[in-house]
């Protein structure tokens, strides 16, 4: 019950912020130039008729009720309206679905990748503290916060397409083509993962406990994964939200570097084509991942960490 309030708590304020950050969204578009709802057409149109197109969109109408309307068309409709230039006349949400499965999957999957491998990486450096196998850890870690994520993606893509014979775009039907893209966005989460894992774990081996179980006759590998590791993850839980939204950031790049037909690559295009609609729909998305993933973020830190109450003053920490 008291984790069913906690979350319940957590989903009023994710619904504000959602809703604050499309209101901020909205006010920008209606801020720009209205040629953008002319597409191609515009310069064979006469004043009359872009009035009237402006007059039939809505865009006429004071802003708070263009605002009342559109957030009403999507909790009684599920209705983004319709793409402007970039699939012209085509419901926003028709444009969206088919891509969604493939931001999904990448995303998933390159989390997935990056907590395993990251997780592994981070207890390799800390059993071998110092050494080479350390060293070499650090050099990784170091490398991915100091080098452009464009540059080691490039360099992936040209390095892996050549090493596994594939195309460099992306193809549905072609499985090879699906690992250069889940890799190279696993790659900051790895290295992030990683480095808190080695600072948490050298924390936690000085701690008195830890002593206290060597003393008592405990091997090495049972004080590591029983105690050190056990302790040192509970804080990892925090970093949960920052590992799906460095996720988020590279998908952008990564889906238009391999020619994926995401929601990433869909974002790029609706920003250049200036489909408004497009963009505030995607931006609502990628809003509504994000602020999903600090809610799991909290959840995970509060079942974790027992130090933590999940009630307090409704539902804080």
């Amino acid at each position: 019950m008291r984790i069913l309030k906690f979350i319940l708590g957590r989903l009023g304020r994710a619904l504000i912020s959602l809703v604050f950050v499309l209101m901020i969204c909205f006010l920008l578009m209606r801020l720009l130039p209205t040629d953008v709802y002319f597409g191609d057409r515009i310069d064979k149109m006469s004043e009359a008729t872009k009035q009237g197109i402006l007059q039939d969109l809505g865009l006429l109408d004071p802003i708070p009720k263009q605002m009342y309307n559109y957030f009403k068309n999507i909790v009684t409709k599920w209705d983004f309206g319709n793409s402007i230039t970039y699939y012209a006349g085509k419901p926003v949400w028709k444009v969206i679905q088919p891509k969604v499965s493939y931001s999904l999957y990448f995303g998933l999957a390159s989390l997935v990748l990056s907590l395993v491998f990251g997780v592994a990486l981070g207890i390799l450096m800390t059993s071998n503290k110092g050494k080479f196998l350390d060293k070499i850890g650090n050099g990784y870690v170091l490398f991915i916060s100091a080098v452009p994520a464009a540059v080691y993606y490039l360099f992936i893509q040209l390095v892996g397409t050549d090493a596994l014979k594939i195309s460099m775009i992306f193809s549905a039907t072609e499985p090879k083509t699906w690992i250069l893209p889940a890799v190279s966005m696993s790659l900051g989460g790895t290295a992030s993962y990683a480095m808190w894992i080695r600072r948490y774990m050298v924390d936690q081996i000085n701690q008195d406990y830890v002593k206290l179980a060597k003393a008592k006759g405990l091997k090495r590998q049972q004080v590591m994964v029983r105690h050190v590791f056990r302790n040192a993850f509970v804080p990892m839980a925090q970093y949960l939200p920052a590992s799906i939204l460095y996720t988020i950031t590279g998908s952008l790049y990564i889906e238009s570097l391999y020619s994926i037909p995401g929601t990433g690559s869909l974002l790029v295009n609706a920003i250049t084509a200036q489909d408004n609609n497009l963009m505030q729909a995607l931006v609502l998305f990628y809003a509504t991942l994000s602020v999903v993933s600090m809610l799991l973020g909290d959840i995970a830190m509060a079942i974790c960490d027992p130090r933590i109450k999940l009630i307090k003053d409704g539902a804080g920490r």
